[in-house]
């Protein structure tokens, strides 16, 4: 996207990519940031939001009552929050506590999208809590069920103690219809499949779709491939991406490493 693009060619590519992201309910719209016309916000839904910067610098986005967990999907920038300034490129991730007045500035060609998830009523002391940034790309590569694979971004240990962030990898083909114990939101970052879950029929699912996948509720991702499925997902509460149970409520093995 061309900085000089006028503000209608911007909202036509806004517009063409909130047709692409679906929940399990509906199609999530985007609108322009009020006071702006080089950003816009996805309207929530179970708490996910995404930023589309095409110029810099961004709004300033107002100090919130919940924790705020990042993921850059394209482009490159600056996320300023306070007196800390830290790079931003694809891959990766960021924990803004609550209360904390933070943006996003756009310092590449191109877009700089962001998706964001926020998490209300956080846990953990307020005081002594800073932002942090990591790129997922860079953690290490860890096993799930399923020859499932995941990177750990923003956890308990950089400071969010609520949640967990994950860049997670499905190779092609169903893993078993498996539950967990934490609420999630899943983002498809790139590939394409279908979403099973309980009772329901199944949902195609591609690049930009977003799943809210309660705790406990019986699902699986298929990923028709040829090539892995990638997801960003959060959850809470905070924990293992590998942690999954069976139907019957027996828990799902993960395979030692080779």
């Amino acid at each position: 996207m061309a900085k000089d693009a006028t503000r209608e060619e911007l909202l036509d590519a806004y517009n063409a990519i909130a047709r692409n992201m679906k929940t399990m309910d509906a199609t999530v719209e985007l609108k322009p940031t009020a006071g702006s016309k080089y950003s816009g916000v996805i309207d929530e839904y179970h708490e996910v939001k995404a930023f589309l910067l095409a110029e810099r610098p961004s709004d300033e986005q107002a100090p919130s009552a919940a924790d705020e967990v990042i993921f850059v999907l394209e482009g490159e920038g600056e996320l300023v929050s306070g007196d800390s300034r830290s790079r931003l490129a694809p891959g990766v991730g960021a924990f803004v506590p609550a209360g904390s007045r933070w943006r996003a500035s756009n310092e590449g060609e191109g877009t700089l999208a962001i998706l964001s998830v926020l998490v209300p009523d956080p846990s953990g002391s307020p005081r002594d809590r800073r932002p942090a940034v990591l790129s997922l790309l860079d953690a290490e590569l860890a096993g799930a069920t399923a020859a499932r694979r995941f990177r750990l971004g923003v956890t308990p240990e950089v400071g969010c103690e609520s949640a967990t962030q994950f860049l997670g990898y499905i190779p092609p083909g169903r893993a078993p219809d498996h539950y967990h114990r934490y609420d999630e939101v899943v983002y498809v970052v790139g590939g394409e499949g279908v979403l099973h879950v309980e009772g329901e029929e199944p949902e195609p699912i591609g690049p930009g779709s977003c799943v809210h996948l309660p705790a406990r509720l019986v699902h699986c991702l298929e990923n028709h491939g040829p090539g892995e499925m990638r997801v960003l997902g959060v959850f809470r509460p905070a924990g293992s991406p590998a942690e999954a149970y069976y139907p019957d409520g027996s828990a799902a093995v993960v395979p030692a490493a080779g």
